[in-house]
């Protein structure tokens, strides 16, 4: 493991784990945390897929330890994680970076939930329930990743 990559892998992981709470945006009964989006955007353009996955695994378990998580992020961040991580290593193109977190979080990771809340949790909830609030976390989340890249570049001038 490179040390640079490693180091900023825990940068991301005590980032998301200690201000994933602190933004949230309520949609009807659920809550949209789009800070976990935006670490998964930035960690897979700047980390790649598996530093990516590893990372939204490890805040999930961070967080449900410290009682400010649930099981539901498991499924949705890593996969979401995984199809940014992907799109980015195959295109190195950011916008597709971004639609990776959205279409794998917010929607893929949305109706992967499901069994999780219906079983598990014992939510008895409609199988595409999940979709709109995960589907504006991230979205919210991913575009103020794109967003701070494209920032980063344009001040320190690099691409």
């Amino acid at each position: 493991m490179r040390t640079n990559k490693l180091t900023l892998a825990a940068l991301f992981v005590a980032l998301g784990t200690m201000t994933s709470h602190l933004v949230s945006i309520p949609i009807g009964v659920a809550r949209a945390f789009p800070v976990q989006h935006t670490i998964n955007v930035l960690s897979a353009i700047l980390l790649g897929p598996t530093y990516t996955v590893l990372n939204a695994f490890a805040i999930s378990v961070l967080r449900n330890i410290l009682g400010v998580g649930s099981l539901l992020a498991f499924p949705g961040s890593m996969i979401g994680a995984l199809l940014a991580g992907v799109f980015f290593t195959k295109t190195h193109n950011k916008i597709y970076t971004l639609i990776g977190e959205v279409i794998g979080t917010g929607i893929i990771g949305a109706i992967v939930v499901y069994p999780v809340a219906n079983f598990i949790l014992g939510q008895k909830v409609a199988a595409l329930f999940f979709v709109v609030p995960f589907l504006v976390s991230a979205v919210v989340g991913g575009l103020a990743g794109y967003l701070f890249i494209k920032g980063l570049e344009r001040k320190l001038d690099f691409k």
